[in-house]
């Protein structure tokens, strides 16, 4: 019986194929390397417990679908935020909005950016913070450096770190409201470096 046995380190992954047969045993040499970033992992839908034997040429397989590969986070990021808040959530800001209004206004923010949408002009207009809302951070276990502005995660709400470093340089995220990790309001989130 073939098998086909894929392995990457750091996550540890092994995956089969249909008309394969997926294993646990350790391979037999070391893999080469670990994926350095977000990579994607394409694995057949069909069923290796019936089919046992390698498809041949005339058999057509069913389409692959995709696995995302979850991969270190970077040890320093700079975000520009949005910070969306509502009636009582900033101190000293006269904010009217409910915070149902505030989860619709995040949302619709974040959809519109997504199109095209200039994140300036957003924050101009929207933000319960003070613009530009451009910040360093250091990973957990990273020192900062102070003299650059840059900020410990563990001194920044929860969720503005843990949207802020899994994001892709250029991509956006939404931190939402949670009484103790976004307790400000909704934080649409950008990774610029």
């Amino acid at each position: 019986m073939k098998k086909l046995l894929l392995v990457f380190s750091l996550p540890f992954v092994v995956l089969g194929f249909a008309g394969c047969e997926a294993t646990n045993s350790k391979p037999t040499a070391p893999a080469t390397s670990a994926p350095s970033s977000t990579e994607t992992v394409q694995k057949s839908d069909e069923s290796s417990a019936t089919n046992t034997a390698l498809p041949d040429a005339s058999t057509t397989a069913a389409a692959p679908t995709e696995v995302k590969v979850k991969q270190p986070e970077p040890s320093h990021i700079t975000v520009q935020h949005c910070l969306i808040g509502f009636k009582g959530s900033v101190p000293g800001k006269p904010i009217s909005r409910t915070k149902e209004e505030a989860k619709e206004l995040a949302t619709k923010l974040l959809e519109e950016l997504k199109a095209g949408a200039d994140f300036d002009d957003v924050i101009r207009k929207n933000t319960d913070d003070s613009p530009p809302g451009i910040y360093k951070m250091a990973n957990f276990g990273i020192s900062p450096n102070a003299s650059e502005q840059v900020f410990a995660r563990g001194e920044m709400v929860p969720a503005f770190g843990n949207t802020g470093f899994p994001l892709q340089v250029g991509e956006y995220g939404l931190a939402e409201f949670d009484s103790k990790k976004s307790p400000y309001g909704w934080h649409i989130v950008k990774r610029v470096e």
